[in-house]
């Protein structure tokens, strides 16, 4: 298979894969290394959203570029049944040609710079195939490469994290001091104060990770360096103290006139377009500083970063003095410490025990979770909002029912925002297969790292399994779920046109309410023998057709979901009643309840089965009694306890008062009518 990712003009060779990881080479007709080809799950250990194992065989050329790439063992659900065969194909194929160097930094969900978009509907999956693939060819790329050079190289893959004393004491921080008698006589100016601090200069070689994101933290490095070349460079310099490096020329020119990068013979000018301004730095123990800059050298300059170099300041009097006065030069030496030097033996900093151990410790990538919370964290930003907002709702019921106009917009508010924010632009509809994957997850080995790739599912499963010790399974059911909000508003919808709507007789509504569980316990008894079949069989949640994947599927599944919505029109939530295995799976430990907000009155069920008839999903018995397994705390039933237009209870109440004040009102006229003059 490696060898359909070479050119076919030119016959190619693989060697039986060796070497840790372990990958092949690849040789060209006349024997030389064309690239290396490896299995994601032999390199990486690579699994899937589902917790399944996930292999893809690819190929990386010694430059860093992917060869060519296809999956050749998965059991992700939405991969499995929903997108085609030939779109998985296409995003995997489309990695051919993408250098694993130059994105080594930045990973976001769903774009990859110039690499291939993600599967529609699929983009954690995505992400989690993207990421085997890049993490794995580095690997590879990074071993091999090592082996075959002996030129010494950056250490670019080792991450530490270490305070700036720390820094400073192995050298990574050079300093730089003069004060204001040293600058005067350098200047030959004078100065009466001569033992404050001039300026005190700090310079880094902050390209390899464990320098750079340990100044300027993980999301800064990770983006600026995801903006350079895979052989480009960057220092930090900052400084406190009277002078500044920068000055002001620089805004007119473009180029930073009192600093350069000095190696040999060359003298690198450092241009404001290679330039960013950095507000403060992370390293623990870093001083106040003045101002702060990261700038970029380019691969071109010739700029050698495991040889030695020096930073030229050119330094100007504060206050220009009467006659001209020319700068003086002010020098810092700097050489990158062994410890971040690679060579054909390994890092130097191999060589003690203790630095090794640090580098067998410490992962070459932060989590890949990591990457996908931050780059959907405004999705969770309004996720939080909306959940905050959920639980003020039911914290605060009865304050809000109360209030029946408000509480009918407010629900009508909130359920627009479930299916157009949680489902068609987050995605975040949770199925009947979170659960099968959670279960298995709990017999296999339990990780959660796995869960965490979806922040807005980790999210709602948060949210959802607290709320069911308050509320039962109601919250997500009525309040969260965006393919239960689209069948309440497609009903409210129809009851506005004037659709009737039929009224299932309660002995035969309770007798279908089994069947959803049957299906669940049937789908959950199947992936005991076969997951894949049992992710077959949840199916039957039309979530992934109208929601995920937005109705762009085979005719089948459209039809399927058009029809149960089309139900829904006559029924309310038809499919929530009868066929819902997630609702299933969430009823079943509902009576782990630890409240009952839900006020009833003793009539309720006797003479009045007003909420009964206007439940939602009909889950008040003609008794009265709310069945927990089947509400979906829509809190209508309350709106109608306080509406007084609609509750008998309260009408009969009203009318007795009426009643009892009619004659203390009579009374009170005809006295009026005796004492009239």
């Amino acid at each position: 298979m490696a060898a359909e990712f070479f050119s076919a003009e030119a016959p190619v060779t693989v060697e039986a894969p060796q070497g840790t990881p372990p990958a092949a080479i690849v040789r060209d007709s006349e024997g030389r290394v064309a690239g290396y080809a490896f299995s994601t799950r032999e390199v990486a250990g690579s699994v899937g959203y589902s917790g399944r194992p996930l292999d893809i065989v690819a190929a990386v050329t010694p430059q860093g570029i992917i060869a060519g790439a296809r999956i050749v063992a998965h059991e992700e659900p939405i991969l499995v049944i929903g997108i085609p065969r030939e779109a998985l194909a296409a995003y995997v194929a489309n990695f051919r040609g993408y250098d694993v160097r130059a994105a080594a930094a930045l990973r976001q969900v769903g774009r990859l710079g110039n690499g291939p978009q993600a599967v529609a509907g699929a983009t954690v999956t995505s992400t989690v195939i993207r990421d085997a693939i890049l993490r794995s060819a580095r690997a590879v790329l990074r071993t091999r490469s090592a082996e075959a050079s002996e030129k010494p190289r950056l250490d670019r893959e080792t991450l530490r994290r270490l305070s700036w004393p720390a820094l400073a004491a192995e050298g990574a921080l050079r300093r730089l001091h003069v004060n204001r008698g040293e600058a005067a006589r350098l200047l030959g100016v004078n100065d009466d104060e001569q033992e404050k601090t001039f300026i005190e200069l700090w310079l880094a070689l902050a390209t390899p990770p464990a320098i750079g994101e340990s100044l300027l933290g993980q999301r800064l490095y990770e983006s600026e360096l995801a903006k350079l070349g895979p052989e480009d460079n960057v220092v930090v310099i900052a400084a406190s103290g009277l002078y500044s490096f920068k000055g002001t020329e620089w805004r007119r020119s473009g180029v930073f006139d009192r600093i350069g990068i000095v190696q040999g013979e060359k003298t690198i000018r450092l241009r404001a377009q290679d330039h960013m301004q950095v507000e403060r730095l992370q390293a623990p123990g870093t001083p106040e500083l003045r101002e702060i800059g990261l700038f970029r050298i380019a691969a071109d300059s010739g700029f050698d970063p495991t040889a030695a170099f020096r930073l030229d300041l050119a330094l100007h009097p504060v206050v220009p003095p009467p006659a001209p006065v020319a700068p003086a030069i002010a020098s810092l030496e700097y050489r990158i410490p062994d410890r971040y030097i690679v060579s054909a033996a390994g890092p130097a900093a191999a060589r003690d025990e203790g630095a090794a151990q640090t580098l067998a410790a410490t992962p070459v990538q932060p989590p890949l979770w990591q990457d996908i919370w931050w780059a959907r964290r405004f999705e969770i930003a309004g996720l939080a909002v909306m959940l905050v907002g959920l639980a003020g709702i039911l914290i605060f019921q009865r304050a809000i029912v109360a209030r029946v106009r408000f509480y009918y917009r407010l629900r009508l508010a909130y359920l627009l925002l479930t299916f157009i924010f949680l489902g068609l632009i987050a995605n975040a509809q949770l199925s009947v297969v979170n659960v099968l994957t959670f279960f298995h997850a709990l017999l296999s080995g339990f990780r959660w790292e796995l869960f965490l790739l979806d922040p807005m599912v980790f999210l709602l499963w948060g949210f959802v399994a607290v709320s069911m010790l308050f509320w039962a399974r109601g919250v997500f059911c009525g309040w969260l779920c965006p393919f239960g909000a689209l069948q309440e508003l497609v009903n409210a919808l129809a009851r506005r046109l004037g659709i009737r709507q039929v009224e299932v007789p309660f002995d035969l509504h309770e007798r279908l309410w089994m069947i959803k569980y049957v299906i669940f316990l049937v789908i959950l008894a199947v992936s005991l023998n076969s997951i894949m079949a049992a992710f077959g069989l949840a199916e039957i949640e039309p979530f992934k057709t109208a929601i995920t994947m937005k109705f762009m599927r085979d005719w089948q599944f459209v039809a399927y979901a058009a029809a149960l919505l089309a139900t829904g029109v006559f029924i309310e939530r038809f499919f929530c009643r009868y066929l819902c295995p997630l609702g299933a799976a969430l009823a079943i430990p509902a009576r782990m309840r630890m409240f009952d907000w839900l006020k009833r009155y003793r009539e309720c069920g006797n003479e009045c089965h007003m909420c009964a008839r206007r439940c939602t999903v009909q889950a008040i018995h003609p008794l009265g009694q709310i069945s927990p397994n089947e509400c979906i705390y829509c809190l209508k039933c309350q709106a109608n306890y306080f509406d007084p237009n609609v509750c008998i209870h309260l009408k009969k109440r009203i009318e007795r008062r009426r009643v009892r004040a009619e004659p203390a009102v009579v009374a009170a006229s005809r006295e009026g009518g005796a004492n009239a003059p």
